[in-house]
Order: C-alpha cells, then structure tokens, then sequence
C-alpha cells in the first residue's frame, strides 16, 4: 500500500499516479507509465511515454513533472496616482540560486486550492495586501515552466484605493507567511525591471502589460 496511490496522503489524495493517463489529444504521445516519486505536500511524478518525431520515428522518453496545483496572479494600480501595489517576501528556491537575500518584489499571487481563478486571486489579494478588490480584468494565462512544472498561472489586474492600503506586514502567519506591502511608482516599477531588483516573472510580465495594454499604456 503506497500513500498517495491507494491510501490518503497527508492531503487524503490517492490515484495520483494516474495522472495524464487517458489523455487523446495528441496522438504523437503515447503514455506507458506514470510513477508517483512524491506527494509531501506537492507532487512529483515520472512519466514514461512514447513520442514520434517530426520525421515520423517513435522514441520512448521519461520526464519528471511537479504538480502544485494552478494559482493565480494579480496586479494591483492606481492610475490617478499612477502607482503599483507589490508584496515583497522571502523565497528559499531564489535564494539559494543567486538571489541576494531572496526576498522578492512580486505582484499578489497563489494557489487556487480548488476555487475558481477569480475567486482565489481575490482571496489572495485580500489575505496579502488588506484590499478587497472589485471588478478584475484577466489578462491572460500561462504556462510558467512547461519544461517541468505542470502549473498554469491566471493572471488578473484591478484596481486599488490607496486610503485603503494597510501598513505593516500581510499574509497569513499561521502558514509562515510574512509579506511587506509595498507601493511603487509605476515609472519606478519599471526602473526596477531594467535595473534587476524586480526579478519575478509574474510580476514583470503584468507590468509590461499594463505599460503596452494595460492601464498605464499611452493611447495613441
């Protein structure tokens, strides 16, 4: 008896090595075997598939994916004072791979968790900057790490009121979490990109989009 196959896990999933075995949709890729290598609290899978190339030979190949679920971004702006609302936290995989201290500027951002995108990144913008966000307008989503993350994040843009952002730290303690607010001109924002102390994708792609189409755009 394996957790995560045919006993609960810690999260009380089972079947989780069944990932990805019905699929159909392109009949390039043959699945063979999916092996759970672990379920701690994400998931990290083996997968053994036959693929046929472009000229037309099959060849059977192994890919190890991590699945932590899809989540999803937002960013946050006022365009009377055209400024940004960020967070700024700590990250152990950034620090550990050059970062400086690792703590990063990021738009609010987290796993659905079983709610819908736009229900879940209103939560999150609650639970890390104190704003209860109105009408969110998605921008699009994206594959982040197609090479081994199975992750699609959905990304979103609102506006914020500026009397009614919080001081001090958000998030939630009890899960470790401990989030700075921090509001930036977006001209600032930008400078930050160019310069290096803004190193997050999530949070560099929301904020070209709202230069080139978004609410900071120039309207010709």
């Amino acid at each position: 008896m394996t957790a995560g196959i045919d006993t609960p896990d810690r999260r009380g999933r089972t079947g989780l090595d069944q990932h990805g075995r019905g699929l159909t949709g392109n009949p390039r890729v043959r699945i063979r075997e999916v092996e759970l290598l672990s379920s701690d609290w994400y998931v990290l899978r083996k997968t053994t598939f036959d693929y046929q190339h472009s000229d037309g030979h099959w060849s059977r190949e192994q890919r190890e994916t991590y699945d932590r679920g899809d989540g999803a971004t937002i960013l946050l702006h006022n365009t009377d004072r055209r400024t940004v609302l960020l967070t700024r936290q700590f990250r152990l995989p950034a620090y550990v791979n050059g970062h400086p201290d690792g703590m990063l500027l990021e738009t609010a951002a987290g796993l659905l968790d079983g709610d819908s995108p736009e229900e879940a990144i209103r939560r999150e913008a609650a639970e890390e900057t104190g704003h209860t966000v109105g009408t969110v307008e998605h921008v699009f989503d994206v594959y982040m790490s197609p090479g081994s993350v199975t992750e699609r994040l959905h990304f979103f843009a609102a506006p914020y009121d500026a009397a009614d952002t919080p001081a001090g730290t958000g998030g939630i303690a009890a899960e470790g979490e401990d989030i700075t607010i921090v509001e930036l001109p977006f001209t600032e924002a930008l400078d930050r990109i160019r310069n290096g102390v803004i190193a997050d994708a999530k949070t560099i792609m929301l904020l070209q989009w709202a230069a080139l189409e978004g609410p900071f755009a120039q309207r010709g």
